[in-house]
């Protein structure tokens, strides 16, 4: 097969390329990371909406996923969005402030220097203008990154190509490095929304999303929980489906904006919501999902809560309550409450 294989989700080819990683011969130790490597791997996903992993022993944290792909459609770089979600991610800053090549919002929603239009905005007109474009690439990786010493963050990212077709907005992601225990599931969360954030834009239907990597690895001190993971998949019996409803035709930079409003109110526990109080924001159900997960997260972060509001979970789709409840038991507990 000459061309990416397709997958049904993003479940399928994580662990297609976990048990790849496993079995590898190629050991390499990068910058203190140890680490089993294969050269030059690809999957595609049919319907990119099908962005989420439903393994148990993986615990995947909808709450940064969507925080993730929120602070990249907004073109932010601060730390003080991203690191309440992901502590972490503060080691890979310079100045404590901000994050450099891993902003892939910030490379892509704003003018570069000299310029008064984002490279974003730029390939939406060559793409509603030039028809069956081969050039609506968007490049993240900067030659300036490599003259930067001792960078602890250099984009893993290297662009995304928008190719519009038969009235359907495909992408594919080219990414030099991605980490495929801790960094995959992420990068394709956030890259199908910005994908599908793309079609809207465009009002055009969503088609493939291929991602395509030159180095996919696994780091050695995460391969008991890799272990355990691929265990699981071999056991159950079927995997878990829950689908993944389609973002609003009608959503805007505005609409990014009025959910990240009421997210910085969540984060700095400046207000607190029920679940009747964020379906009186305005916003659509979609939208409204993000919400209720970050009211979650307050709960657990600043209540220092041992049972979530049971109307909270409840308002959740059911697959994010069924990620939510195997992160943090404790919503587990309040959801059988209810």
């Amino acid at each position: 097969m000459l061309t990416a294989p397709s997958y049904r989700s993003v479940e399928e080819p994580y662990l297609a390329l976990l048990r790849l990683a496993c079995d590898a011969q190629q050991h390499i130790t990068a910058r203190g990371n140890a680490a089993r490597e294969v050269i030059g791997v690809s999957f595609r996903l049919p319907d990119p909406r099908q962005r989420l992993p439903y393994l148990a022993s993986r615990r995947a944290n909808p709450v940064f996923q969507y925080a993730e792909a929120l602070w990249y459609l907004a073109g932010r770089r601060d730390l003080a969005m991203i690191g309440y979600y992901a502590p972490s991610m503060r080691f890979s800053s310079i100045d404590g402030i901000n994050l450099g090549g891993s902003a892939y919002g910030h490379t892509l929603f704003n003018p570069p220097a000299g310029d008064h239009r984002s490279p974003f905005e730029r390939v939406l007109e060559l793409l509603r203008t030039e028809k069956d474009s081969k050039r609506g690439y968007l490049p993240v990786f900067s030659r300036a990154e490599l003259a930067i010493k001792d960078n602890p963050d250099m984009a893993c990212l290297a662009g995304l190509h928008l190719l519009v077709r038969d009235k359907r907005l495909h992408m594919v992601c080219h990414m030099r490095a991605n980490d495929l225990d801790c960094g995959l599931l992420s990068d394709v969360f956030s890259f199908t929304m910005i994908q599908e954030y793309t079609a809207t834009q465009l009002g055009l239907e969503l088609g493939t999303y291929t991602h395509v990597i030159g180095s996919a690895h696994v780091n050695d001190h995460n391969t008991e929980r890799v272990k355990k993971v691929l265990h699981e998949a071999k056991e159950r019996l079927a995997p878990r489906c829950f689908p993944f409803p389609s973002m609003p035709s009608a959503t805007t930079r505005g609409t990014i904006t009025h959910v990240l409003h009421h997210e910085e109110l969540l984060r700095t526990n400046t207000t607190h919501y029920s679940a009747a109080d964020i379906a009186r924001l305005g916003l659509a159900p979609y939208w409204q999902q993000p919400l209720l997960l970050f009211e979650v997260y307050r709960q657990i972060v600043h209540d220092k809560t041992k049972a979530v509001r049971p109307d909270v979970l409840q308002a959740l789709h059911p697959g994010l309550r069924w990620l939510l409840e195997h992160r943090w038991p404790s919503c587990a507990a309040a959801g059988s409450k209810q």
